[in-house]
């Protein structure tokens, strides 16, 4: 889910074992749901991107052997690197149909930072091995130009791949601007697209097998369709046009409450939107989960809190009236898919995806459900309202826990909270990670881990 940090996740599982999968998205600060269950099944996703980065390293070798074992190396991790930048960019442009296969955006977003890693590394590997095949190839002028494109671009993607990899400096603490590494981010089809040049015209021996070649040309073309959509094409295809109805704050959160201009958005309570206002400069998407349930009108709400440059930019530049645009809805973190018992905990601005669940409830809702919500101080408090019509459900409760007041959340006091017992219940999860794993440390102490443990990671600045 998306909170309301303008933070991207989407969905991930943990099981009590304390496997967990979460991705940041965006600056700014959000949440997002996760749909990973404790002990549950592998997603197909990381598989059905692994067997084709397989199939090209395996088809590479052999198809190489007989000119030796460094250039058959050479020539498996440098088709490898094509298939697996291909696929990342395939991955960036956020398929819906591959959502699903991947357990989540969130999940879909990981394994495409990893597939840019895997990427870095087999390049540095294709260059410190590379292919001699001596008098054996009859060399062109066009391929010769493919050679000296492929120097030329080596050095510019691994530049662009550990910006990528290392936003955040490592033991210094400083952390690249969001803008700047989105900006890098953008040449990265580019230099992709000189990378299938190098692929496509570089001499190779006659007589070779050309099934490899047309796999990476397959891979190539996939990959740069999909940047080209994804920079050119989604921006016009996928964004919905919304107008601000109403803009209110709660100390260093803002409700945006948006009706479309056309045809309604469809979705349901728990997933998010990317939100963007062109026309108060706040044109990159960020991430966020829609804070009500769906409505007829199609209007939604964006609880976005104050946590990093672009969100505390947000109050003063959007108006009444003004036009932005949507784009979504992703996500697939749903309580209805859990259990009987259910408990709900949500940390701070991760209360956002709980709200949409709590206005969504119906009278015959039969699931019991409680709600903890853990902020700072009772002020910092949003949509008790909505939690307290929702409370009118003799199935639904919830506890507001100040901290500044209080004291932590604890796992003994989550358990005496709960009107059942935790470890009969699954345990729905957003805001920050040490919460989470505070209390999942101390229920599995106590005798109480939950059934499963479904979670929303919530990172961005």
């Amino acid at each position: 889910m998306i909170d309301g940090t303008g933070i991207g996740r989407d969905e991930a599982v943990t099981d009590v074992s304390g496997r967990t999968r979460m991705v940041s998205l965006t600056p700014g600060r959000r949440s997002m749901p996760d749909t990973s269950a404790t002990g549950g099944v592998m997603t197909l996703g990381p598989l059905l991107v692994a067997l084709p980065c397989i199939l090209a390293a395996a088809m590479g070798f052999v198809t190489y052997a007989p000119y030796g074992a460094e250039a058959a190396i050479g020539i498996a991790v440098g088709a490898a690197a094509v298939v697996a930048m291909g696929e990342a960019l395939i991955l960036a442009a956020r398929p819906r149909l591959l959502e699903p296969v991947f357990g989540g955006l969130d999940r879909m977003y990981g394994v495409h930072k990893w597939l840019g890693i895997s990427a870095l590394i087999l390049m540095i590997l294709h260059d410190l091995v590379e292919p001699e095949f001596g008098r054996r190839v009859r060399e062109t002028g066009m391929g010769e130009i493919a050679g000296d494109a492929g120097e030329l671009v080596f050095h510019a993607l691994i530049a662009l791949v550990a910006i990528s990899w290392f936003r955040r400096l490592p033991f210094t603490g400083l952390e690249i601007p969001y803008q700047l590494w989105r900006f890098s981010h953008r040449f990265m089809g580019v230099l992709f697209a000189v990378v299938v040049f190098h692929q496509f015209f570089i001499d190779v021996p006659a007589g070779v097998d050309p099934s490899l070649s047309v796999l990476l040309n397959v891979f190539g073309l996939a990959g740069l369709f999909a940047w080209v959509h994804t920079q050119f094409l989604a921006p016009r295809l996928r964004r919905r046009d919304f107008t601000v109805s109403a803009i209110g704050r709660h100390g260093d959160t803002t409700a945006v409450t948006l009706r479309p201009k056309g045809r309604a958005m469809r979705w349901r309570p728990g997933q998010f939107v990317f939100f963007s206002a062109p026309e108060a400069g706040l044109s990159e998407p960020h991430p966020f989960t829609i804070s009500n349930a769906p409505h007829r009108d199609g209007t939604l709400t964006l609880s976005i809190k104050g946590l990093g440059g672009w969100t505390r930019r947000l109050p003063g530049a959007l108006r009444e009236g003004m036009s932005v645009q949507v784009e979504g809805p992703y996500g697939r973190f749903d309580f209805r898919r859990g259990g009987t018992r259910q408990i709900w905990l949500a940390g701070g601005i991760g209360i956002t995806p709980f709200l949409a669940w709590a206005e969504s409830l119906a009278e015959s809702e039969r699931r019991d459900i409680h709600l903890v919500y853990c902020v700072r101080t009772p002020e910092e408090a949003i949509g008790l309202e909505t939690l307290q019509v929702a409370a009118r459900n003799p199935g639904f409760s919830f506890e507001v826990v100040a901290t500044a007041g209080d004291g932590r959340l604890t796992a003994d006091r989550l358990i005496a909270s709960a009107p059942f017992p935790v470890g009969e219940a699954d345990l729905w999860f957003c805001g920050p990670t040490g919460l989470k794993d505070g209390i999942l440390k101390g229920l599995a102490a106590l005798g109480q881990a939950p059934r499963r443990v479904r979670f929303e990671h919530f990172e961005f600045a």
